[in-house]
């Protein structure tokens, strides 16, 4: 891959992560106090609320992280080592928690009194996407497993 690419790909998720954390910050504790006011009921969700959306924000810079370093080792021509792997079961277990996130404010929405049905869409959409995030990884993690099994079997031939 050419390094001009991987400069850029490295310069966008740096770009991402910066959002992210205006996100975190800024953007969702804003957010539950403006909701907690229009809703007083809801009150008591500003806390839980912030500290679920800064962990799936985390969650997302945790696997941009990854991904940065997996596109590092592939500059470095050094992706079907063992390292790699560590990075893409990092992300893979990032996805998996904040899925698990998503079921969990799918669970309580559901048994709320006031569960918007766009909310309830949008969690159902959050799951579909992280089972499908996660089960994309797992079968790049084995092609990964596979290509570098084969690079193995090819540098002894050599």
């Amino acid at each position: 891959m050419r390094g001009t690419t991987i400069v850029i790909l490295k310069a966008l998720i740096a770009v991402l992560i910066a959002l992210l954390l205006v996100c975190q910050f800024a953007v969702l504790p804003g957010m539950a106090r403006s909701l907690a006011g229009m809703y007083p009921y809801l009150a008591y969700l500003e806390v839980p609320g912030v500290i679920i959306g800064v962990i799936f924000t985390l969650c997302a810079q945790v696997v941009l992280v990854c991904v940065w370093r997996l596109l590092t080792l592939v500059r470095a021509d050094s992706i079907f080592t063992p390292r790699a792997f560590v990075w893409v079961d990092v992300s893979l277990a990032a996805v998996v928690i904040a899925t698990v996130l998503v079921v969990a404010t799918l669970a309580f929405i559901w048994t709320a009194p006031s569960g918007s049905p766009s909310v309830v869409l949008l969690c159902l959409l959050g799951i579909v996407v992280g089972c499908g995030l996660s089960l994309l990884l797992v079968v790049l993690r084995g092609l990964l497993r596979k290509a570098s099994q084969l690079e193995h079997d090819l540098s002894e031939v050599v």
